[in-house]
């Protein structure tokens, strides 16, 4: 027989799948309220800023801010189509 032991793994994934859900939606609900917005913008318009700083021109740092603002943007959404997911199961 196998010394892998079944049970506390299936028992182990069953505690993991059931606070998973909350964990993504404590960080969903901390990444969309008022002051995640207010430092998402400072972080973004920091980002710009250094940029120009190193000496990259205003046109394409300000799209790389925009990227880097998108980048965070797509990362949420993402997360939020797992909490959605894993809701309506």
């Amino acid at each position: 027989m196998s010394d892998i032991p079944v049970k506390e793994i299936g028992e182990l994934l069953d505690e993991i799948s059931s606070k998973i859900p909350k964990i993504i939606k404590g960080l969903l609900d901390t990444m969309y309220s008022t002051e995640s917005g207010e430092k998402m913008g400072q972080a973004v318009g920091a980002f710009y800023r250094e940029l120009v700083k190193s000496e990259i021109p205003a046109e394409e740092a300000l799209k790389m801010a925009k990227d880097y603002m998108l980048s965070l943007r797509d990362l949420t959404g993402s997360i939020g189509k797992v909490t959605k997911w894993e809701n309506n199961k």
